[in-house]
């Protein structure tokens, strides 16, 4: 089996991996199939945008959740940007906490809230690691 052959299909099983565990979802295939040789880093570019704003969300909602007077609406808005987001490149299981942190931003639940921001965190670090595991596959 020749180097490239060996890379694809490492490549194929750690992705079948990352499926069967709900770190990614369909949407992850369909970013797969908009990349072709006119544009071979499509997907890695991308997820790197998302990893970037990600931080950026991340950063937003911790300094909104620490403050005084918490304006749920903004928390909200930067929550919803984040579903979107994940939901764009399939990361499935950041996105799922974002649908329960939605819930407790409109019951203005602060507790909830800190809650799902830590899990939110911890998905993102998750699937942040796995696809940049999967993509060092595939250099």
């Amino acid at each position: 089996m020749d180097v490239v052959s060996q890379l694809q299909r490492q490549f194929v099983e750690h992705a079948t991996s990352l499926y069967r565990e709900g770190y990614l979802d369909d949407q992850f295939t369909q970013l797969l199939k908009l990349q072709d040789e006119s544009n071979p880093d499509f997907v890695v570019e991308v997820v790197s945008l998302f990893f970037e704003d990600t931080e950026k969300l991340l950063n937003n909602l911790t300094t909104a959740l620490q403050q005084e007077s918490i304006d749920y609406k903004q928390v909200d808005a930067h929550v919803h940007q984040f579903k979107g987001s994940s939901s764009s490149i399939g990361a499935q299981r950041v996105k799922n906490v974002c649908v329960v942190f939605r819930n407790y931003c409109d019951e203005k639940n602060l507790d909830g809230c800190l809650v799902c921001l830590e899990q939110a965190k911890n998905e993102y670090l998750l699937v942040r690691n796995k696809l940049e595991a999967l993509f060092n596959v595939s250099l």
